[in-house]
Formats: structure tokens, sequence, C-alpha cells
């Protein structure tokens, strides 16, 4: 009795579920699907790898140069710069090689936005009032920058905001489509001695971070408390991701289907 089958087992092409993931429906929609992550960032891959989903890398080439001043609301900023890179990467696989196109191209942008103290202060007299402007917090220039922007910071807050979208493919023109979400956590600085700030500037680890700070290291000594998702001040809001691929699935019947 052969008990050995000369039978050729066929492993799927792409399989980015690692085996530690949770069966949910988003996740296992995912199994043998081709997924691409369009930013370089460490952290994002780290975060989605940590929750047992391990996509290609291919950063977007879009440079982020959408005018600040052209959104009313500045909220809408890293979801429209998510959106094109999501786009730029989704039609530029399809082109390269259309019959290994892409089943989810997941692109990304975090900005950090000056905030109000929540509070008294931070709310309108009358209802008419229009909000207090927040501004986009850059990355520092140099030391000197940087120092200057952890001593505004320094005893406030701030808010991150994160843009995701998702590019898949579509029967219709143009043959994909996208969607969206945000995500806002309002980040709260302690009282921080001057000697300290100077001597996390000297680090040098928050030289190019947005807001010239990284939470996830050691800039976390600089922070009192959070208000909202840890993983979205780091760079990615994986929790409401998820849900919002396993909503997806309930909603769009084109959504990663076979």
């Amino acid at each position: 009795m052969n008990f050995f089958s000369s039978k050729r087992v066929e492993l799927p092409k792409h399989n980015p579920v690692l085996a530690h993931a949770l069966k949910i429906p988003a996740l296992q929609k995912l199994v043998g699907k081709r997924v691409i992550l369009a930013s370089n960032s460490p952290r994002r891959r780290e975060i989605l790898q940590t929750l047992g989903l391990s996509p290609e890398v291919i950063p977007s080439t879009f440079e982020e140069t959408l005018p600040f001043g052209g959104f009313q609301d500045i909220h809408e900023y890293p979801v429209a710069t998510a959106s094109q890179k999501a786009v730029e990467v989704y039609e530029r696989l399809v082109t390269q090689d259309p019959d290994d196109a892409p089943d989810l191209v997941i692109a990304a942008d975090t900005v950090v936005l000056t905030h109000p103290m929540p509070g008294l202060s931070s709310i309108p007299r009358f209802e008419d009032d229009a909000p207090l402007p927040q501004d986009i917090l850059e990355k520092p220039t140099d030391k000197e920058d940087n120092m200057r922007m952890l001593l505004d910071l320094n005893g406030g807050v701030c808010e991150v905001v994160t843009g995701v979208t998702i590019a898949f493919p579509v029967l219709e023109a143009p043959g994909y489509k996208i969607k969206s979400i945000e995500e806002r956590t309002l980040v709260y600085f302690g009282q921080n001695e001057e000697s300290l700030l100077a001597a996390y500037v000297e680090s040098g680890e928050g030289a190019d971070r947005a807001g010239g700070f990284a939470i996830q290291g050691l800039g976390g000594m600089l922070v009192s408390k959070i208000d909202g998702d840890y993983n979205n001040v780091v760079g990615f809001p994986a929790a409401s991701f998820f849900r919002f691929l396993d909503l997806l699935i309930e909603e769009e019947v084109d959504f990663l289907s076979d």
C-alpha cells in the first residue's frame, strides 16, 4: 500500500495571514489574497503583524504635497493623502502585472494637530461660534525647532489623526473602489522639566517624527496620558481598521470576493 500521494499540493501564491491571527471574518477573508501596505513605515508593519497580518510592503511614490489650506476641515487632510497613496500603488501594480493585481491595498497617513486643552476654554461660547483653528505640526527642521515644539506641547495636549484608505478591485470602472476611515487620539503631555525636554531633543528620536516626539520610544516619558487608541498615535489604528473590514464584508458585495 502506498501511503504517499504523488499529487502535488498547491500552496496559495499569496498568504498574508499569520498563524496566530484571530479567526475573525476580516482576516479569514484575506487568506490567500494579495495584500499590499503602501507604506515603508516599520511601525505600521509591526502593528499589523502583531495582529496577524503580514502584507507586502510597496511604498507609494505619491508626494505628500496637498495644500493644507485646501481643506475646510483639517481632519480631511490625512484621509485625502492616504487615498492618493492607495490609488497610486493600486494603479501601478495593476499596470505592471494585470494577472497578479492586488486584492487589497492599505494606505495610511498620520498627522499631529494642535489642540486646545479640553475644558471650558475649548468650548465655543455661542452655537454659531466657529471651532478654534488647528494647525498641523510638521517634522522639526532641526534641534532648535524640535525644542520649540516640545515647549509648546509641554503641559498641553495635541491631537493625532490617522487617515486609512483601502483600494480593492470591482467590476465597474475604473476597476477599483476606495473606502476610508479616520481615527483621532488626544495626547496629553506632562509638566516636564526643560532639562528632560532638552535631553530628549539630544537623543534625536523626534527629529523625523511629526510633532517632534515618538510615544512608543523615549518620547513616552513626556506623555502623561492619552484619550483614544494608542496604536493610532504610533501610526496605525488597527482595531478600527479590522472593524472597518468586517463592516465592508457585510455591506460591499464586491469586497474581497473570489
